[in-house]
């Protein structure tokens, strides 16, 4: 298979849904010899800050000379940027080869009646290329909740790591803060370590609880613990146990995501073995982490900001930035959603700081489409335009923002940030 028929018959799997559970994926992985087992793991589950602290800790590890695989999602333009190692997305023809391998084993379960999900496919693909690359250690993002999703086949990992976790994805975890964290806390197993994001009381009482039973020792990061020095649309400065580091990250909430990265490491470096990562590791590694399109500027005259923030705690911290680096005036948004999101919410949070506001389509069959989402959004703003295409809709936002002499925002899914990314950067640079 090339690269193009490689992806569109991974992408074919799309149809069978997310389905939680561990039964089917066990039994492709077997097919396979368990390439997981081979490997060391850093375990990230938590709502928003995932993507964000994985690619810290990623970026230090690599810097520390470690070869490092990560495995995220979703992409946000190229497929291969789901499968990486040491920050380089997995070759295209590497891809092809070792999907092909894997449909030859998933097809025979198959003819037994056993489906496998893109998602759970994609998660093997990766475990077979770490193996076959030699991988010292794998940053593993979760994909939904923890203690059903099909990451949690691994053995206890080396750090078991829950950001903030908030409300999302509540017709399948569970409407409550204690219930979410419950099923976060599935990837905390005995013979592991946690380093935890800051939380509610109600995150926090829970992750207390899971880490006594199964005994399991629990570090909570402070982001008070970090000394913010300066604060731009260029990104953090802060001090740090007496060191300066940087990070291209925006947003203050990014300290809280730092300082769950820092503890992280230095777990690793204190219980696992990885003496390699010191101080300057750190400092190159923190430096170097990226993560497009959260809070990612990507012109000035306007200025045009990307954020994949899509459900409320995101939006939230999107419109934190918003204020604090755009002043007060009022700019122009350009907005896409998926439907099994708590768009409402969001969209109240978004209130007071667009004068208009262009809904977009996105290509995913979770959608809401233009004219649903600028439904939703009439009650809350009083310009609101429905586009037929995400290009249409950033091109007349962008030209509303200069008119205005305002800013332009896209955000409400990283799906559509993937899209219109690219044509921003084709565009505008």
């Amino acid at each position: 298979m090339n690269y193009n028929e490689t992806l569109n018959r991974i992408h074919s799997l799309n149809k069978f849904g997310s389905r939680p559970g561990l039964d089917r994926v066990k039994k492709l992985l077997t097919l396979m010899g368990n390439p997981q087992d081979s490997l060391r793991f850093v375990h990230v589950a938590g709502t928003n800050g995932k993507g964000s602290t994985c690619q810290m800790i990623s970026s230090v590890l690599c810097a520390s000379g470690y070869r490092t695989g990560l495995f995220i999602s979703p992409f946000i333009t190229d497929f291969c940027e789901r499968i990486q190692i040491d920050g380089e997305p997995i070759p295209q023809d590497e891809l092809s080869m070792v999907a092909e391998y894997v449909f030859s084993l998933s097809d025979k379960l198959y003819e037994e009646g056993v489906i496998i999900t893109e998602f759970e496919f994609v998660m093997c693909v990766a475990f077979e290329y770490f193996k076959r690359q030699s991988c010292d250690i794998v940053v593993l993002e979760v994909g939904l909740g923890g203690e059903l999703d099909c990451t949690n086949v691994i053995k206890p990992p080396l750090c078991a790591v829950i950001t903030r976790i908030g409300l999302d994805h509540t017709d399948i975890l569970g409407d409550t803060i204690a219930a979410i964290a419950h099923q976060k806390c599935g990837i905390i197993k005995s013979g592991t370590r946690v380093v935890s994001s800051q939380q509610t009381s109600q995150a926090l009482e829970v992750i207390v609880k899971v880490c006594k039973e199964r005994q399991t020792p629990l570090v909570v990061s402070d982001p008070d613990d970090l000394v913010l020095l300066k604060d731009s649309l260029e990104g953090l400065e802060f001090e740090y146990e007496g060191h300066t580091l940087r990070i291209g990250l925006v947003g203050e909430h990014q300290l809280e995501n730092a300082a769950t990265a820092l503890r992280v490491l230095e777990v690793l470096r204190a219980s696992s073995g990885f003496e390699g990562v010191c101080d300057e590791s750190v400092r190159i590694g923190m430096e170097k982490a990226c993560n497009p399109a959260r809070f990612e500027c990507l012109a000035t005259d306007p200025h045009v900001i990307i954020d994949g923030a899509h459900n409320p705690d995101g939006v939230g911290a999107f419109c934190k930035g918003v204020r604090r680096y755009l002043g007060d005036r009022q700019g122009v948004l350009v907005l896409g959603m998926l439907r099994d999101k708590d768009s409402r919410t969001s969209i109240k949070l978004l209130e007071g700081l667009f004068e208009t506001v262009y809904t977009v389509p996105i290509n995913n069959p979770r959608a809401l489409s233009a004219p649903e989402l600028a439904q939703l959004v009439s009650a809350h703003f009083d310009r609101v335009f429905a586009a037929d295409s995400v290009e249409e809709g950033f091109l007349r936002a962008y030209e509303r923002a200069k008119q205005q002499e305002s800013f332009l925002c896209v955000c409400g899914s990283l799906y559509m940030a993937g899209e219109i990314r690219p044509y921003i950067l084709q565009n505008l640079s």
